[in-house]
């Protein structure tokens, strides 16, 4: 049984990628063998859907002589019927990626000149574009990788260097001196038959998610120490009990962040019970998210290291239809991965608004002079807006199902509109963070001259290096897209000084 020469891992995944891609370059001999069976298959006289007859719903009709490289030209042409946005550039990369890996394999049966002209776009960054909707997450994504493959036809367009424009496939291939490819029988199909649009935003989500949990953590550590919450929930017998992994590693890195925290101690004995459950109860809450996401990440990974296209090639000689293109793992796996991500930007939410109440010596609104100024009110009001919206993108896409090809194809996965959601979903949540660290980060800086503890105090100085005090009303939204930017170009946790690897 073949098996991928790389195994990708989420964490790792461009690395991983890249390793998949000089792994072909030494052994090439699985794509080699497995289009020799489909050229020898041509000529015994039987019939192989897809290789010598129509597709879907016409998968009756039989496709003869020199009609087979036609029928794959046709195939792409049709099918490149996507609307609505287009992919980004960088997700539209990661597609052709995930699928050259799964072509690697060697059970697809593509021709080699094929593959190497689509090895080719992606060593020169020349990237197809992908509208995001078509797709109806079964047959594999069909619409959307039709039009990935367009530009070997000369159709379509690239993303420029900046994936800021379009320019036509024809013009780029002229300037790179290529002619267009002429498909040979089963290319068409093995390229446009898999899940890589669904495996392409799940795994571009996921890999960002895994550093996402850490901010999670931080930031309702900055919030705790802000409020001078206690720490006594967090204590290790009560997580042994209920030993979830996810529970067990968020109190862990919550202790972490609090280690030798000054603040902690002034109020250890203050005769406050308990916390609120957006306080007391982050090890439950962001816990369970973490699991779910380990979940949706085993998903994944299963997903973009097997072949998903059909019918299948077997070394020996067997070509076999079924259904590894239906995305039903995967639309079900996004789905998870969308509520919970959305959950750790409720939690977040109350932390913030729990910040503004002006509790244990705080100031209202997070200002020394309301009234003239509003404070740090608004910035609560997007959080909200985006926590209300969550709610209405986190419905189940994989519940829906209509049937299409005249009933040939009568169910479904929709996992395509999981994936478009769950990019929206994470953006959402990564805003919602973003504003709960610069808030605690003000609310922080009363406490003073109180240290916190050493976790979150270094968190809070690359706030402060950053965004600095607010002591009257100005242009929020450049806190916002500032702490934006410190998610995503991951420095909150590098300014822990090596110290990352201590959270889990």
């Amino acid at each position: 049984m073949s098996l991928p020469q790389v195994r990708v891992k989420i964490s790792s995944l461009y690395e991983d990628l890249k390793k998949s891609r000089q792994e072909f370059e030494k052994d090439s001999s699985a794509v080699l063998n497995s289009r020799k069976i489909v050229e020898n298959a041509l000529q015994d006289g039987n019939t192989y859907y897809g290789i010598n007859t129509g597709f879907g719903a016409l998968a009756n009709q039989r496709i003869l002589g020199e009609q087979l490289t036609q029928l794959q030209r046709n195939l792409i042409l049709s099918h490149s019927v996507g609307v609505g946005n287009l992919v980004p550039k960088d997700i539209s990369r990661l597609i052709l990626q995930l699928k050259i890996h799964a072509l690697c394999i060697g059970c697809s049966g593509i021709s080699m000149e094929t593959l190497q002209r689509l090895l080719y776009f992606l060593d020169h960054d020349l990237i197809p574009v992908i509208p995001e909707k078509g797709s109806v997450g079964a047959s594999g994504d069909l619409a959307p990788l039709a039009h990935m493959s367009l530009p070997l036809l000369g159709f379509g367009q690239f993303w420029n260097e900046e994936g800021t424009d379009t320019i036509e496939a024809s013009t780029i291939l002229s300037a790179h001196n290529l002619e267009p490819v002429e498909l040979q029988a089963k290319d068409g199909l093995s390229l446009i038959n898999g899940t890589q649009l669904m495996s392409a935003y799940g795994a571009y989500i996921l890999e960002k998610a895994l550093y996402l949990l850490k901010v999670s953590d931080v930031a309702s550590a900055m919030s705790l120490e802000a409020l001078q919450g206690s720490i006594k929930p967090f204590d290790e017998r009560i997580h042994q009990v209920r030993p979830h992994k996810g529970q067990l590693e968020v109190a862990e890195n919550i202790r972490f962040l609090l280690r030798n925290s000054e603040i902690l101690e002034s109020h250890r004995h203050c005769g406050k019970v308990q916390d609120p459950y957006c306080l007391r109860c982050v090890p439950q809450v962001h816990g369970a998210s973490r699991d779910a996401l380990r979940h949706s990440i085993e998903t994944l990974q299963t997903e973009i290291n097997s072949v998903t296209d059909n019918p299948l090639v077997f070394e020996n000689g067997d070509i076999i239809s079924g259904g590894n293109f239906h995305g039903q793992p995967l639309a079900l796996a996004l789905d998870y991965a969308k509520i919970a991500l959305a959950e750790l930007a409720s939690i977040s939410e109350r932390r913030t608004y729990l910040l503004l109440e002006g509790h244990d010596g705080l100031p209202k609104l997070l200002m020394q002079k309301t009234g003239i100024n509003s404070g740090f009110m608004i910035p609560q009001y997007t959080s909200a807006a985006l926590v209300s919206e969550n709610k209405v993108l986190c419905h189940p896409s994989s519940v829906d199902s209509i049937p299409t090809s005249l009933g040939q194809e009568d169910h479904v996965s929709m996992g395509s509109i999981s994936a478009l959601h769950l990019l929206k979903v994470y953006e959402n949540v990564e805003t919602v963070l973003a504003i709960e660290l610069f808030t605690a980060a003000q609310a922080l800086d009363f406490r003073k001259p109180l240290k916190p503890g050493e976790g979150v105090e270094k968190a809070h100085k690359a706030i402060r290096e950053a965004i600095p005090h607010a002591t009257e009303d100005h242009y929020f939204k450049d806190d916002i897209n500032i702490a934006q930017r410190l998610i995503r170009e991951r420095k909150l946790i590098q300014n822990l000084d090596g110290e990352e690897y201590h959270l889990h």
